[in-house]
């Protein structure tokens, strides 16, 4: 009975994850897009430079890269827990540099949105991406085989103990 419910507490979390990722990855793609083309990279200079972000002409196409290719990276959950904090930190300086004097509503111009945003991606990437991930696809294997092999040896140790 314990088994079962934390399989499917498992399943849930992992589900949720997945969840979390779509939705912040989605959104993060099309800001990443949104500064790419509809604004074009030298009208989100010049938006950064107006907001006064530190060297607007490499953090603009920084910004709009990360949101662009950390987004799609998010969802596939491949390098969940680096790609969580460089967007993290990305919304944090938003946040700081634009929205905090605006109130919290983002009609307003608040800080909503980015502390949602940024907040999820902290979350993401303290918790990882889940089993429904490359993240887990690529290193879970890895890491389940060093778990067998440290299992074993601590068994086998647990027994020339017990020996002597």
């Amino acid at each position: 009975m314990a088994h079962a419910a934390a399989r499917t507490a498992s399943t849930l979390r992992d589900l949720g994850l997945l969840a979390a990722r779509i939705v912040l990855g989605t959104i993060f793609i099309a800001h990443g897009w949104q500064k790419l083309t509809a604004w074009t990279i030298a009208g989100t200079t010049e938006a950064f430079a107006g907001m006064g972000v530190p060297m607007p002409q490499i953090s603009a196409p920084f910004v709009a890269g990360l949101e662009l290719i950390g987004g799609a990276l998010l969802i596939l959950g491949a390098a969940t827990p680096l790609v969580g904090l460089l967007l993290a930190g990305n919304m944090l300086v938003a946040a700081l540099i634009a929205h905090l004097g605006s109130g919290v509503f983002v009609d307003g111009g608040g800080w909503e949105l980015v502390g949602a945003l940024g907040a999820g991606s902290l979350a993401l990437a303290a918790a990882g991406a889940g089993r429904l991930s490359l993240d887990h696809a690529i290193l879970g294997r890895r890491s389940t085989a060093r778990r067998s092999r440290a299992a074993s040896a601590s068994a086998a140790g647990s027994a020339a103990a017990s020996a002597a």
